[in-house]
């Protein structure tokens, strides 16, 4: 057989060895040799490229590589890997010869905008992200005493305000991304751990879920903030999502032990104002009734003093990283035992972590194994006994040996003739805490695995599969001894009938299963496309028993039930969701990213529960341009536009959408007979509880913009980003018409709108041998407007949020149309010639002649108009120094203690007792509350110094690859504010109560090895 064609390949063929022949002959070699990183070891994967050619590759399994058909002369090597500065290497090429370069070594970079960063379901190229991503790492976060994993990038993120509940351990903290999109529903970001979204909610017995993760076991936070980043989480992402990695063990390392040990020293950083004791007698001795007068004490006792005291927190930490075989693995044991400032508050954690990642089948399916457990152990305080700290009589001693106060244990209390407490009279603030033991006992187990198989027919397909579960069981109670003021027991016939206990338990079951599939496939050099889709289960059930409290000696007692558990409940709730994303990505420069989720909740109807939520993101990576390629100056810069809807459903509880009949507990019991001591037998009834039917998705629609850019090999670089927000059919709990069968109900009432801009710098000044500087700055300013809240009555103000003390129902904020959430609802206050304001005079803002609730005015807002954050890091030699500054500007915060206690009535209208007043008095000389007056609205704007550490590495001890770090480290280093009260840094915008942050000392040491 004759094969025509071979003579037309043959040529050709014989065409091209002559001309590959010709061109070596002309002038040409090869260039190869190995790359390796910081340990000594070969890099594979490593992009090596002739610059301004397109000659080049990829480094083998070993690190090494090898450029054919190099012109001879002069070149330069760009080489260049995701995480490590890019190296560039003059070379001079032989012809005819091979030129090899001695091994280069690359540095980890982890400022690179071309590192790798978690998304959701996945990691990218940062260079090929589209959306707004923030990504902090271990090395960068807060130090110091960190007892929740969100303090470790406080002020270090634009755009992310974190506001701590007050100063107690494991208190609360509040997070907000851009400003928040609800009214009355959750605000709070989703939380995903090593891929698992975590339960939003708390648990019993524990103030911040967050405190059940050992920060020490955190790698990196990662925060996804607008829609194209966001939408792959659809239902929960409105708030924006907040990716936790955790620490695990690296293929081929060698086994590591890191102990690292921490003790701090806290005090209160400041105190409440209030009068001392001998002004406040001078003062009730000039201004007081007679009766007030002979209640006056002979000693001089400051309360504060008495409560708060200096707290030590010890935090110890082991781990130990390294390989089982061929099995990568990493194991940790925390212990934290941290005192609160206020006397009998403390707080106990014990945490565990196991993390598996071996690689199989000649490297084709990758497991992950984590699980974390955790234990914690509260003793709470009420913070109403630091508002009793301030409002007692100085003149009264804690403790008196008269028999009279005996019963009460020895502390002063205000009694009658008789004995017994004085109606309406403050207990012993030290004794209400030393008389109460509220504690909590809380379990916590997240774990999950994780199987990524790569397809060996067909390696560009992966299957990913992951199984997760999050375990949390809460128990506590509460004891109130029988001496304690509070809980005195008028039927009592001894005192061991005094005291109350009360108990709660708690158990929340969250089961995850999530599946998808995903398709990589590179179209040429520089252009790839992927794209995956899946599947998402997630069940919810939080349940447990009611308890009624009870008198100790309950069955002496007339009426009093021996039987304590009343009742239970059962909430379950599931998600089940489908997803898709596909990413796009030409000529290393021109980007896309599409994402689509469909998620169906059982809080709605079968009609309402499914919402749809479609991103996309675009990007010009404007740096890969040629006009650009060969600019030394310019590092990066790459241009981002998204544009995405998420959705909301976060409010009440999971079945709110369905008529339903509840247990009527006191309201509904009917009496049926007598037992045999003729006692009355009641039988708890049901009745209907409110529920609305047309619950549904709140929605909220983002547009994003946003430039990337890096300038000198990315000694500068930054971010920035311009947003709006647009939340629709807000959810909310609201008042409504009478006639149903609650006069509150959760709706879709409205909409608000948020719009933004944020900034964020890294700079690296000086980079030397011995001596480096790092800098972060980052600012974000956010305007909130609520555009509707539906059909209302003329002349509807807005509804009313935020309860002060100082009056039944009394609230100072509002939600309107046209202004923020929650501003300030007041009075415009009227001031005289003397500067100070008068006593009851009010501006007429309506102008009628009546100065009425007519009058009261939006003022301000309790949210921060702009947030700023900065970070500086210097190292020389051996010392690093480390500081963090944090910022608001625009907050007001309401002086709830000055508008309730800063006022002549409180000392002397009341019967055989006075309270102490606050310094506010000497400035307002009111003679009764003036609680709606916007003088009490202070500006909160604050600089505070977060943190400053020095550190010292010892280096080598006992032994090669061993190592030792000294730290030296003080938290809440100062605070520049006009703000009168306490603290300006409080969410709710309401001073009242506040437990203080402290000042904290930390000595630290970290050992490896």
């Amino acid at each position: 057989m004759k094969h025509p064609y071979l003579a037309k390949l043959v040529f050709p063929l014989l065409c091209a060895g002559v001309s590959v022949s010709s061109a070596y002959a002309q002038g040409v070699g090869t260039v190869s040799g190995r790359i390796l990183d910081e340990k000594g070891e070969g890099i594979p994967g490593v992009t090596v490229l002739v610059e301004g050619t397109t000659m080049g590759g990829s480094t083998n399994s070993d690190g090494t590589f090898s450029i054919q058909g190099v012109p001879s002369g002069p070149h330069t090597l760009v080489v260049s890997f995701v995480g490590y500065t890019t190296r560039r290497q003059p070379i001079t090429v032989t012809a005819g010869q091979n030129t090899a370069v001695a091994p280069q070594t690359l540095a980890e970079n982890t400022t690179l905008l071309n590192e790798a960063v978690v998304v959701g379901y996945g990691v990218q190229r940062r260079q090929d992200v589209t959306g707004s991503i923030a990504t902090v790492q271990a090395k960068d976060f807060v130090p110091g005493q960190v007892t929740n994993p969100e303090q470790l990038v406080q002020g270090k993120i634009a755009g992310v305000n974190i506001t701590t509940g007050g100063g107690a351990p494991g208190a609360a903290s509040t997070i907000r991304i851009r400003g928040g999109s609800s009214l009355t529903a959750s605000n709070d970001p989703l939380f995903v751990i090593d891929g698992v979204p975590v339960d939003k909610g708390g648990i019993s017995g524990a103030s911040n879920p967050l405190t059940m993760i050992n920060p020490n076991d955190i790698e990196s936070v990662t925060v996804l903030k607008d829609a194209s980043a966001l939408a792959i989480y659809g239902n929960r992402a409105s708030n924006g999502v907040v990716l936790i990695t955790t620490k695990r063990g690296v293929q081929g390392e060698k086994l590591t032990v890191n102990f690292s040990s921490q003790t701090s020293v806290s005090r209160p950083f400041k105190t409440y104002d209030v009068l001392g004791a001998d002004e406040f007698r001078t003062l009730i001795e000039a201004n007081g009734l007679a009766s007030q007068k002979a209640t006056l004490g002979s000693s001089n006792t400051n309360w504060q003093d008495e409560i708060f005291r200096t707290a030590t927190s010890f935090d110890n930490n082991i781990s130990l990283t390294g390989n089982l075989g061929k099995v990568p693995f990493r194991v940790s044991y925390g212990n934290l035992y941290q005192d609160g400032i206020v006397i009998t508050n403390n707080l106990k954690r014990n945490t565990g972590s196991v993390s598996l990642s071996p690689v199989i089948l000649d490297g084709h399916l990758r497991i992950d194994v984590n699980a974390k457990g955790t234990q914690l152990e509260n003793r709470f305080i009420d913070n109403g006994a630091i508002g009793g700290a301030l409002f007692y009589d100085p003149t009264q001693p804690v403790r008196s040996s008269e028999a009279q106060f005996a019963p009460f244990g020895g502390y002063y209390q205000y009694l009658t003739a008789a004995g017994v407490p004085l109606t309406l009279a403050p207990g012993n603030p030290v004794a209400a805490l030393r008389n109460t033991n509220n504690t909590s006992d809380v379990k916590r187990f997240i774990g999950n695995v994780q199987l990524d198989y790569k397809f060996h027919f067909l390696p560009e397909l992966r299957a990913n599969l992951n199984l997760a579960t999050d375990l949390s069981r809460g128990t506590g109670s509460t004891i109130n001894s029988v001496t304690d003021f509070g809980n005195y027991n008028s039927k009592a016939t001894n005192i061991n009938q005094n005291g109350r206990y009360s108990q709660y338990k708690q158990d929340k079951d969250m089961k995850l299963l999530e599946f998808y599939l995903a398709y990589a496939k590179q179209l040429g050099e520089n252009s790839k496309f992927d794209v995956q889709a899946g599947y998402s289960y997630q069940d919810f059930v939080t349940q447990g028993p009611l308890y009624l409290p009870y008198r100790f000696d309950r069955t002496t007692l007339a009426n009093e039930n021996a039987t304590q558990t009343v009742t239970g409940y059962y909430d379950p709730f599931r998600y089940k969701s489908y997803f898709g994303r596909a990413n796009f990505t030409v000529k290393d420069r021109y980007l896309l990213t599409a994402t689509l989720r469909n998620d169906n909740t059982s809080r709605f109807l079968e009609d309402q529960r499914h919402g749809y939520f479609p991103a996309l993101g675009l990007g010009w990576r404007i740096k890969g341009e040629e006009f650009l390629a060969n600019n030394t100056a310019i590092t990066e810069l790459k241009l981002r536009a998204g544009y995405g809807i998420t959705g909301q459903q976060e409010i009440g509880g999971p079945f709110d959408a369905l008529p339903r009949y509840v247990t009527g507990r006191s309201t509904v019991q009917y009496q049926f007979g007598v037992d045999a001591n003729g006692n009355p037998i009641f039988v708890t009834g049901l009745r209907p509880s409110a529920s609305n039917g047309a619950l549904k998705w709140e929605t909220t629609t983002t547009y994003n913009l946003g430039l990337d850019w890096g300038l000198f090999d990315n000694r500068l670089s930054g971010a920035v980003d311009v947003y709006e927000r647009e939340s629709n059919d807000l959810l909310a709990n609201v008042f409504v018409p009478a006639g149903g069968l609650s006069n509150q109900l959760n709706r879709n009432i409205g909409s608000l709108r948020n719009r933004g801009v944020e900034v964020a710098i890294n700079a690296s000044p000086v980079r030397t041998e011995d001596f480096s500087w790092d800098l972060n700055f980052n600012v974000a300013y956010n305007k909130t407007k609520i555009t509707d809240l539906g059909p209302q009555q003329e002349n509807f103000p807005g509804y009313l949020v935020e309860g002060i003390p100082g009056g039944t129902g009394t609230t100072v904020q509002i939600n309107s149309v046209g202004f923020p959430n929650n501003a300030y609802y007041v009075y415009q206050q009227v001031y005289g010639q003397d500067g100070r304001p008068v006593e009851g005079l009010y501006v007429d803002r309506n102008g009628d002649g009546t100065v009425n609730e007519q009058d009261l005015y939006r003022y301000k807002q309790r949210a921060p108009l702009a947030t700023f954050g900065l970070s500086t890091n210097f190292a020389y030699k051996k010392f690093s120094l480390n500081a963090v500054l944090r910022a608001n500007a625009g907050n007001y915060v309401y002086n709830a203690g000055n508008g309730n206690l800063a006022n002549f009535a409180n000392a002397n209208t009341s019967t055989n007792f006075v309270g102490n007043l606050p310094v506010g008095i000497r400035d307002t000389g009111f003679r009764t509350q003036q609680v709606l007056s916007d003088y009490y609205v202070e500006n909160g704007s604050f600089i505070r110094g977060e943190n400053i550490t020095l550190g010292y590495n010892v280096g080598k001890i006992f032994r090669e690859g061993s190592n030792l770090r000294l730290t030296a480290a003080v938290q809440n280093v100062f605070l520049i504010t006009k703000y009168k009260g306490l603290d300006p840094e409080i969410f709710n915008g309401v001073d009242n109560n506040f437990y203080p942050r402290s000042r904290t000392f930390t000595f630290g040491l970290n050992a490896s090895f």
